[in-house]
């Protein structure tokens, strides 16, 4: 595993990759199970897979989550060690936005739903990272998992709108055993709210109740609610629960 901090140095070792398969999977660290079956699929598939990490700025609401994001960089390269993750990227801020943000990548249609309502420009932030990534790393292959689907359904629309010779590799949610899908931010809730926090996937998976109800039960649960909405048989939520936004999505059987 070797771990690149410097563009140039990745742009050299770059040029060197030809005749071999590459897998992207992007990250802003923090890493979990959910990230590790990225990477393990990337592993299976490809000759080389590229990690990279990156805290990024630009799709950030409010600059006070960027400031408490964790940061775990020593703690991400050790739960790496056990896979055959190849390279790990950890470029700056400056070194990925020499042009200070000032050209970005919009997306006018999906990304204004859900998501795009209640984050405001979270998605231009996004889109502009992850095809910096991609134009940098050239993969064959990059993986993104269901949890945010929405995410998911942007970058295969980017890949697809830009000719970008790359599969854009769908994964599927890790949960864990009580159902509820692996994230950074879970770290944020005590025991306590964990265990209320199991009512969301429950709730979504019940195709029986409607998306008023499920978001009529969650607030009496002592959740808030952004959105419940169901688009092609999937039902997508976005809640807090003890100060932390929590998303998830649940495909229900027609």
């Amino acid at each position: 595993m070797r771990v690149v901090s410097e563009l140039k140095e990745w742009c050299n070792l770059r040029e060197k990759l030809t005749n071999k398969s590459i897998g992207l999977v992007t990250t802003m660290g923090n890493l979990h199970e959910g990230h590790l079956s990225l990477l393990r699929r990337s592993i299976e598939d490809n000759d080389i897979t590229v990690l990279s990490i990156f805290v990024n700025p630009t799709q950030f609401n409010h600059q006070q989550d960027l400031e408490n994001y964790p940061r775990t960089l020593d703690n991400d390269l050790e739960t790496i060690k056990s896979l055959k993750v190849d390279y790990v990227l950890v470029p700056t801020a400056e070194q990925l936005y020499p042009d200070d943000y000032h050209y970005k990548i919009l997306e006018t249609n999906l990304s204004q739903e859900m998501e795009g309502v209640f984050r405001p420009g979270h998605f231009e932030g996004m889109l502009t990272v992850v095809m910096k990534l991609l134009q940098l790393v050239k993969p064959n292959n990059t993986y993104f998992g269901e949890k945010d689907y929405q995410q998911l359904q942007l970058v295969q629309g980017l890949v697809k709108a830009f000719f970008l010779d790359i599969d854009v590799v769908a994964c599927d949610t890790v949960r864990n055993a009580e159902g509820l899908a692996l994230s950074s931010r879970n770290n944020r809730l005590s025991t306590q709210a964990l265990e209320k926090a199991l009512a969301l996937p429950r709730l979504l998976a019940d195709g029986t109740y409607s998306d008023e109800n499920v978001a009529q039960l969650l607030k009496a649960q002592g959740f808030e609610v952004d959105y419940i909405t169901t688009k092609n048989h999937r039902r997508f939520a976005a809640v807090h629960l003890a100060g932390v936004r929590l998303i998830d999505n649940m495909l229900l059987q027609p």
